[in-house]
């Protein structure tokens, strides 16, 4: 008698246990139903490349498309015009700027050509309407301020063709500020002159400056010129996973103070330290023997080619970060400098994507790990929109006071 009350207890306990996870699943649910969301970096772009590629349709390689943003409850995100960092001069310039146009012009064809169920958002205000209507909200991010070159006019040239933030640098130093992973070290001692003026040009325009990727000189220096609230993109807390790409407490502070959010980066190595990968490593290194830097690789197909067999090194090999590591961080931030001042930069399709969330459809599973511990509907909306909308609304704002 005393075993088989035993053994219905524990499946009494079992059976709650999984009751509970259903419940947080349907909670999720019900949330991301109800609330905007908001990711404000993938590399998607990337793969426009291929004319052929149609976000409309779900592709088995890769991190977004519309389809897995509308099964995981994504509303909205920032894509990226992404070029890597390569020679200053005006013929390199003239070219990264051709570039650069190339890939805005591809993300609005591939929104137009899915114009029932996506439309390119400009403002706060934008994304809550398309959302209301039950579309996607295509919000454009420039990552790396190199295409500007040293024409200030580019900054609203590319704010014409719908950019509502620059990424200042990338990996390298450029003309506008000194890098957190150039292997030269500093340039400019941080925010160059020029950059000054990039800085106080996006302020007038209504451009959120984002801070990933800078140095920590660059940082500050951006702070103390800008008159708006900035954002870092996709970066992670330093205190948990010591990486130059992640912001310190005292930068977390600072950014409070500034009124910026910082968008947690689903990058496996920007959350926590991982253990060495020397399989993973050598078939790397073997692929940039065969194709070089990928910067510097001159044919689209060659581009298109290293990018396919990188996807594959990594799913093979890479050991991934989880869930759990993402909302480690989101839980520093926000017992560091409070809820308001963090929200989810993925960077899909730019390495992001950990166990348990490789893709857009799976972010929910996000949501889930917030709501087993403890955070309220409200809090997740401010992390997952509220924050950013905040940020970008008081950008316009001063925008409109310039």
């Amino acid at each position: 008698m005393g075993s088989r009350y035993i053994s219905i207890v524990v499946l009494l306990m079992i059976s709650a246990c999984g009751t509970s996870e259903e419940q947080l699943a349907r909670r999720a649910e019900k949330i991301h139903e109800s609330i905007l969301t908001v990711d404000t970096h993938c590399d998607t772009p990337m793969d426009f490349r291929d004319p052929e590629f149609d976000m409309g349709v779900r592709h088995d390689d890769g991190c977004v498309d519309f389809p897995k943003m509308k099964e995981g409850g994504l509303h909205s995100e920032f894509f990226a015009v992404f070029t890597g960092q390569g020679a200053r001069n005006d013929s390199a310039f003239n070219k990264v700027h051709t570039d650069a146009l190339f890939i805005f012009n591809a993300i609005h064809k591939n929104v137009e050509k899915n114009s029932s169920i996506a439309e390119i958002a400009l403002t706060a205000d934008d994304a809550y309407r398309i959302r209301e209507n039950g579309k996607i909200a295509a919000f454009i991010g420039v990552e790396n301020g190199y295409p500007i070159g040293l024409d200030l006019m580019k900054v609203k040239e590319y704010y014409d063709l719908g950019a509502r933030y620059i990424t200042l640098c990338h990996t390298r130093n450029n003309d506008i500020c000194d890098s957190s992973n150039d292997p030269a070290g500093p340039e400019s001692n941080g925010l160059s002159e020029f950059g000054k003026q990039v800085v106080r040009e996006m302020n007038t325009l209504g451009m959120m400056v984002d801070v990933s990727h800078i140095s920590d000189k660059s940082f500050y220096d951006v702070l103390a010129v800008s008159k708006a609230p900035v954002i870092a993109s996709h970066s992670s807390s330093r205190a948990l996973c010591c990486n130059p790409r992640n912001l310190s407490d005292d930068m977390l502070l600072a950014l409070k103070q500034n009124g910026g959010v910082i968008q947690i980066c689903l990058l496996s190595a920007y959350l926590r330290t991982m253990e060495p990968n020397p399989e993973m490593e050598t078939k790397l290194n073997e692929l940039r023997a065969k194709y070089g830097d990928y910067d510097t690789i001159s044919s689209e197909v060659r581009k298109s080619q290293m990018r396919e067999e990188f996807r594959g090194i990594r799913k093979k090999y890479e050991k991934l970060a989880t869930v759990s590591d993402i909302v480690d961080h989101i839980d520093h931030v926000v017992q560091v400098i409070g809820i308001d001042y963090v929200g989810i930069g993925t960077d899909f399709d730019g390495g992001g994507g950990v166990e348990g969330c490789k893709n857009a459809a799976e972010v929910k599973n996000i949501t889930i790990e917030l709501l087993r511990r403890g955070y309220s509907k409200k809090d997740i909306e401010k992390i997952w929109s509220g924050n950013i909308m905040r940020v970008l609304r008081q950008v316009e704002k001063t925008a409109e006071k310039a």
